[in-house]
């Protein structure tokens, strides 16, 4: 079954559905240890906290959703991940994170996170103009979410 999802505004949603948005926040934020302590201090029982915990989310999360992590094996010369981060920023993606192994025949393996919330729905065109990069070899999406 496939999932819907809705845009709904606050003030319509339910005390319960609300609250549990508010005990989620304070456990990212470190507020309190436990979800007993965060559903105690917005006045919410654990068991509509677990029943509503996985299906509610501020529409600021929903960028995170925009994560993708990319495999490249480069050619070792000078200014390769240079350029590939300049492009991957051109195209108003932001890199998060940078692992580059060492090179071993001449080439080198970038895994690189990038999150293209800002990008809308250009994810494609960022792989093939990384492809036809000067000194890529290879670059596959090998994650998302």
């Amino acid at each position: 079954m496939k999932e819907q999802y809705y845009l709904v505004r606050e003030d319509i949603l339910p005390e319960a559905v609300l609250k549990t948005v508010q005990a989620k926040e304070l456990l990212a934020q470190g507020a309190v240890k436990t979800i007993h302590d965060a559903v105690d201090q917005v006045g919410l029982s654990r068991s509509a906290f677990y029943k509503y915990k996985d299906g509610i989310f501020p529409l600021s999360k929903l960028d995170r959703e925009r994560i993708i992590t990319i495999s490249m094996d480069l050619e070792h010369r000078s200014g390769i991940l240079s350029k590939v981060l300049v492009l991957i920023a051109g195209l108003e993606a932001n890199v998060l994170t940078i692992h580059q192994s060492i090179p071993l025949q001449g080439m080198a393996n970038a895994v690189i996170s990038v999150d293209t919330s800002l990008m809308g729905e250009k994810i494609n065109q960022l792989l093939s103009t990384l492809r036809m990069q000067e000194g890529v070899i290879r670059a596959a999406i090998i994650g998302q979410g």
